[in-house]
């Protein structure tokens, strides 16, 4: 249900964003929105602090008129994504250990029920180290005083050093032919006549090798919002397009479905790419440049994109795009 409203949505406003005129006097400071050479200020600022961004074109027959030929939308590819959002994510009861404490005790988030089945299977991994008592008893330990002791081990090394024999002469053991029973740079290749072993997934085999999604992510600039809007589509490792689902894996559980919807991308065809609605853009940037002018600092359009990309990676945590810049909201100017 969710889904047939999202697409709904969308193309209602694509319709309303086909009849918004382009914004051409700069509202920033008032309400946090950018007009489209504001948009090019900024994505010029950031492709040339964070070189993995750059300019796109994107298909010809859905070029904006209204932005450069060669500057429709940024991209970066093959960011890493080595973590799914509910490994970092936790999700449970939370218990209140030391209640008498007069500053009001410390949460345990992480806590585990004595009374749940499941614990009983970690006890069952336990094992329980005994040592053999009969052995001990009729073993009794050595007398190192007893020079016999002392004797025995002296013997037992000239032993030793018996078995090892005396080294053999490199030139002997090259004329004897051993040196060419095994090729070290061939050892690993398979015999002419030998058949490949099928590969298996090491997923199937259930190993605990991290496997890592990599995203493109694309920035456009949204003519109805008037703000920037984030895009992202993912890959496995063997570079294979992930499903939505999995895509939903690595957003934000609060967000997912929500915030961030399966939506056409406006300068590219083919599939669906998951995106961040940009509904709220322009309140939380004129939040930030109130706090900054607050602070006794002024805050340039052109830094825009580099806060854009800090707070919208609450929505997608595990992607590791760059946004290298220092940006410090208190002193700015």
């Amino acid at each position: 249900m969710q889904n047939v409203l999202n697409s709904v949505k969308g193309t209602a406003l694509g319709v309303a964003e086909y009849l918004t005129p382009v914004l051409k006097e700069s509202k920033f400071r008032e309400t946090g929105v950018l007009t489209p050479e504001e948009f090019i200020a900024a994505g010029d600022h950031l492709t040339h602090h964070c070189p993995t961004w750059s300019w796109a074109v994107g298909d010809e027959s859905k070029i904006k008129a209204y932005l450069p030929k060669d500057k429709q939308f940024l991209i970066t590819r093959n960011v890493p994504c080595r973590r799914r959002c509910k490994q970092i994510e936790f999700v449970g009861e939370e218990n209140l250990v030391e209640e008498n404490d007069p500053d009001g005790g410390w949460v345990e988030t992480h806590h585990y029920n004595p009374d749940d089945a499941g614990s009983s299977g970690l006890e069952e991994k336990v094992c329980e180290m005994k040592l053999d008592s009969s052995r001990i008893e009729d073993e009794p330990a050595a007398d190192m005083d007893d020079p016999r002791n002392l004797e025995d081990g002296d013997a037992n090394a000239d032993d030793e050093d018996d078995e090892d024999g005396a080294a053999l002469d490199m030139d002997e053991f090259e004329e004897s032919g051993l040196l060419e029973t095994v090729d070290p740079s061939n050892a690993l290749l398979p015999a002419p006549n030998e058949k490949p072993k099928p590969v298996v997934s090491s997923e199937v085999e259930g190993d605990s090798v991290v496997r890592t999604r990599t995203y493109d992510l694309h920035i456009t600039y949204d003519k109805y919002y008037q703000t920037p809007r984030l895009w992202v589509i993912g890959y496995d490792e063997n570079r294979k397009l992930l499903s939505v689902e999995q895509m939903y894996d690595d957003v934000s559980q609060d967000h997912a479905k929500k915030t961030v919807t399966m939506e056409t991308h406006p300068h590219l065809p083919g599939p669906n790419m998951a995106s961040v609605h940009p509904c709220k853009h322009a309140d939380i940037m004129k939040k930030i440049i109130q706090t900054v002018e607050e602070g006794g600092g002024e805050l340039g359009v052109h830094m825009y994109l580099i806060i854009f990309l800090k707070f919208v990676q609450t929505v997608i945590p595990t992607i590791e795009y760059d946004f290298t810049q220092n940006f410090n909201i208190t002193n700015h100017k």
